[in-house]
């Protein structure tokens, strides 16, 4: 199994290079071209989360992105933000989301989460192991 790591300051700039490595691992993985479009939103908006909530709390540590090969393609994306932000309405019941009281951020959170659930059939999202940050894993079948 082969693992790509990437690191990156969080800065909206770096998330398109998380793309284009995540599009081009994939592909090498055996990732059907069909879901190539998709792996790439994927990535773009699991990262675009994780620089946001980085930016939105002054955390300086870098967004990790990490991908795998050993039987499906995986893509972890982790955040250093507080856990109570990064989880944020993962948790909340879909007639929540319509109260008008919950601030942007905290929708912005959520459509991240609405969004990358249409992307992704097998996602995760977690908190780390430290206790700070969350994890946004998603899988992708490969053909090998």
């Amino acid at each position: 199994m082969a693992t790509v790591k990437l690191s990156f300051s969080p800065a909206p700039v770096h998330v398109r290079t998380a793309r284009l490595v995540g599009v081009a691992v994939a592909r090498r993985a055996g990732v059907r071209e069909d879901l190539l479009d998709e792996v790439r939103l994927a990535i773009g908006e699991a990262c675009t989360r994780a620089v946001a909530l980085h930016r939105q709390y002054g955390v300086p540590d870098p967004v990790l992105v990490e991908m795998s090969d050993g039987g499906t393609y995986a893509v972890r994306v982790v955040d250093r933000a507080p856990i109570e932000a990064s989880i944020g309405l993962a948790a909340l019941p879909p007639d929540a989301l319509a109260n008008e009281s919950l601030t942007d951020e905290a929708l912005t959170t959520g459509v991240g989460f609405a969004l990358l659930a249409g992307f992704v059939e097998d996602l995760q999202v977690r908190p780390v192991d430290e206790g700070v940050g969350t994890e946004v894993r998603m899988v992708w079948p490969v053909s090998r």
